[in-house]
Formats: C-alpha cells, structure tokens, sequence
C-alpha cells in the first residue's frame, strides 16, 4: 500500500484482540484451514507445490461438511489446504522428483508422478493455545494468500488468453502481478479511507459503484463521459470477482452485483450505476468487517503510512492531544478525547487541557476548540479549574461560555475586548477544522447580530487570525451589508500590521 496515496487518516476505532481472535477464528476460510490441519496425516499425498493430491480433494471437501453434489466443493477443499500451508498451520514435505527421500510412490507405476506428505504444523497449537495476537498474525499471513489470490485474473480471462498450444499468453492477458496487487491494494485503501472518515461510516456498507468511482474518476469531474461509465462498469466487475474472494476471510461483508444488471448492462450498454438511491444497492455494496479495518490497517502500518487507532493518546500529555485531534474530524476527535479523559483525576485532567490550549500561534484556535469540546465530557467538580483562567484573554471567554452552560452562578461579565477577541477565535477555529461550510455564515450572523458597531472595533482586536476572520465574514456573511464592512475592517485590520 503507497504511503503516498493517504499520508494521514483519521483514526479508526478497533475491536479488542480477544474480539478480533474471535472473529478470525469464525471465519469460514481460515475455520476451514484448522479444521484440514488437524485433519492432515500420514496418509495425506501432496504434490510438487504441496498442494492436496487431486484424489484426496473430494475426502478433504467431505471432512468440511461440503456437499458432494457441488461442483465447486472441490475447489473450496483446495483454497484452504492452500491457506493451511502458506500459514504454517500444516507442514509438508514435498515429493523429490526421483521420489527418493523427500517423497514417496506408494503402489504408483513407472511414471506417475511422486507425492509428497504432510502433517499438522506446530503454528496449529497457536490456534487454541496462544495469544490472541497469535491467532491474529495467522490471520493476517491468510489474509496475504487470499489477496495474492484475489489479484489474479478470473478464469474466463485466463482461458481466453490461451494460445494455440494451450499455454498462457501473457501479452494478450495484459497481467501485471505487481501492478494488479497495488491496485488491488489501492481499492482497499479507499475503502478504508471512506470507512473511517465517515463517509460511509464504520457500520455503513458503501456501494460498489462509490468504490469504482473513487478509483476510475478523475477528481473534481462533472457528469461522467460514457467512456468514464465503461470504465467504472468494468473495475465494478473486476471488484465484484475480489470481493466474493475476500468475503470468506472476513474481511468484508460484501452483496454482489445483481446478475440481472449484468445481463442489461451487456445489452444495454454501461450505465455506470444512475439508479435511484433505493436501486443503487443492487450494483453491489461492501463494508470492511472490523476484523478487515483491523487487516488493513495492519497492512498500511507496514507500508509506512500513518494510521492511527483511536486510543493511542491515552498515555500522552494534553499538549499532544489537542495538536493531534486538531487535524481529526469532530467524531473522531470526540471518541479520542473521550479515552484520554477515561481514567484521569478530572480537576487535574481539565487544568492540563486549559494549559494546552493556550498560545498565539496559528493552530491554537482550533486546540482551544477541542478543548471546549473536551470541557463538555466534564462535569460541576471540574469548575475550580475553569474559573482559575477567567482572567485571560485567550480562556477567559471559553471559561465563560462553560461556566454559564453549567449554570454556574456569579460569573462576571466579560470585557468587551474579550467578546471579540472570541469570536474571532471561534470562527478562526472553524475555518481551521471544516473550511467554509455551508453552516458558516451562519455562525457568522449569529456571533455578530448582538454587537452594535461590530466592525468599528473587532478590527482592532489582537488575534493572529483576525485579518483572515474579517475576510471570510466579507465573503461568507449572508448579509450584503454587513459583509461590505467586514471587508472594510478587514483592509483596517491589514493597514494595523507592520
């Protein structure tokens, strides 16, 4: 996974390991690994790639409890004998081609092949008798086989890059290990970007056609070109195939592409998911299990891009807190908070945070913001420490508005400098976390409407942000009138710096 691609993201919420243990175990592709693992012994023949013995597939198919009359048993069978060895779960012991010591003929005649055997490996005993963190790095070595698998081109595409004498022709197939696996890598990658940034939200299954998109079209483009729709309709498929691969790991829960669109999509043409909303499930929907964010983001740890897990603050000092939940989105910043306050003497917890809060520097309106929004997890006993700032000119409105949200009485009034001195931090902090949203102006209308001559005054206000605040109210504020004299303040505010 490209580190380039998500520098940072936003913390994801994990499972606990004994959950996430849980969850591997139950899934039906490494449950079907264990289970051929413990049944693999003496008499178990496999081949030159330690692959199961065509002939034994139908006995390991029977010991899963599949059924004999589905074609596809056998190739279930195959898969997880494959997941059991490439995770050590089994040992093998592949046959020499003279069949000498490292293998056997048993009856065979002169020139069938030799086989090997196999045996349960000692990574089995993890399996029930190790940490979950064991269990969990089985998993993940599945995981890996599963994806190495899910990169390869589907059957249909292979059989149609056969030449004549049978072999594959890789120039007509046009694959790319490298290349299919960092797409593949990619795919997931945006998935768990819209996992947990909240577009699609943890618990929210997005659609395969939102997925495609994100991978086909260009940002920022208009109404998609019937060429874009083809392309979509085509990486659709293609995610279509990996995810029925995938799903059996537990690292999706996935719905297919109903099979009545492809059969409209290939008389009518692509249509590049313009359904109704109520329509749009039926073109597939994927949601990472939270084994899979676990298994992702694992992945991405490894390939140096920073994925944080909400929690991994807990241990820090305010001052990292507040400077790392500043870049976090507001739910994610609230969960984060959330554990770091969990546990803390609460008088001595809210004295840290009000300390780490203060500064003129260009970030500090929004830790002052995430300040407020840990202020409000604490409770009346947290009012010493608050009412110990009221005197400042950075905390003193801040203090205020908790104060009074608190219903705490005799309060005194702030300054009038104060009063601006706030509101320019507050839009300041807002234009910081979210940019200028639609709910901004609002904001802007509401903070002002009480002050008569606003704007022959705030301008004098000793803010680093207020040049920036003022310029944003002149573009943002509903108001025709009131935006012309923020523009005026602002060009005041600019003449003030040296």
């Amino acid at each position: 996974m490209s580190a380039e691609s998500h520098p940072t993201l936003p913390p994801v919420r994990l499972h606990s390991d004994a959950e996430l243990a849980r969850d591997a175990l139950g899934a039906p592709l490494f449950a079907r690994a264990v289970r051929l693992a413990r049944w693999a012994g003496p008499a178990t023949r496999v081949g030159v790639g330690g692959e199961l013995a065509a002939e034994q597939l139908p006995g390991a198919a029977a010991h899963l409890g599949l059924d004999a009359d589905d074609e596809d048993a056998p190739g279930y069978a195959s898969q997880a004998w494959r997941v059991a060895v490439d995770t050590g779960l089994v040992d093998v012991t592949e046959p020499e081609e003279d069949g000498g010591a490292g293998g056997a003929r048993g009856d065979a005649g002169a020139g069938e092949e030799p086989y090997g055997t196999a045996a349960p490996g000692e990574d089995l005993a993890l399996v029930t008798g190790g940490t979950p963190g064991d269990v969990l790095d089985l998993w993940r070595a599945a995981l890996e086989t599963v994806l190495a698998d899910a990169a390869v081109p589907d059957l249909e595409d292979l059989v149609d890059a056969l030449d004549a004498g049978g072999e594959i022709d890789f120039d007509r197939l046009d694959w790319n290990p490298g290349r299919e696996a960092d797409v593949l890598d990619a795919v997931l990658a945006n998935l768990y970007l819209l996992t947990v940034s909240g577009t699609g939200g943890a618990d929210r299954p997005i659609p395969l056609p939102v997925l495609a998109a994100s991978m086909v079209a260009p940002d920022g483009m208009g109404e998609p070109s019937d060429a874009v729709l083809e392309q979509v309709s085509d990486a659709m498929m293609r995610l279509d195939d990996q995810f029925r691969q995938l799903e059996p790991i537990g690292l999706v829960e996935f719905r297919p592409v109903d099979e009545e669109l492809m059969t409209q999509a290939d008389e009518e043409g692509p249509r590049g998911g313009r359904e109704d909303d109520e329509d749009v499930s039926r073109y597939g929907m994927v949601r990472l299990t939270p084994l899979g964010l676990y298994g992702i983001r694992a992945r991405m740890l490894e390939a140096g891009v920073e994925a944080p897990a909400v929690g991994e603050l807990a241990g820090k000092g305010a001052d990292a807190l507040l400077d790392v939940v500043a870049s976090y989105p507001e739910h994610a910043a609230q969960a984060e908070i959330e554990q770091w306050m969990a546990g803390r003497d609460l008088l001595a917890a809210v004295a840290e945070l009000l300390a780490a809060a203060r500064g003129d520097d260009e970030g500090g309106p929004l830790r002052r913001l995430r300040c407020q929004q840990a202020l409000a997890l604490a409770g009346p006993e947290a009012e010493p420490a608050v009412r110990s700032v009221l005197d400042e000119a950075e905390l003193g409105g801040l203090a205020r508005v908790w104060l009074a949200e608190h219903g705490v009485a005799d309060v005194p009034p702030p300054a009038p400098e104060m009063v601006f001195w706030l509101t320019v931090d507050t839009i300041a902090a807002q234009l910081a976390a979210d940019g200028e949203t639609e709910e901004l102006p609002l904001l802007m209308e509401t903070l002002t409407a009480h002050h008569t001559g606003f704007f022959d005054q705030v301008w004098r206000v000793e803010h680093p942000s207020t040049v920036q605040v003022l310029e944003a109210m002149g573009r943002l504020h509903p108001d025709r009138k009131t935006a012309k004299e923020a523009r005026k303040a602002a060009f005041k505010a600019r003449s003030r710096r040296p």
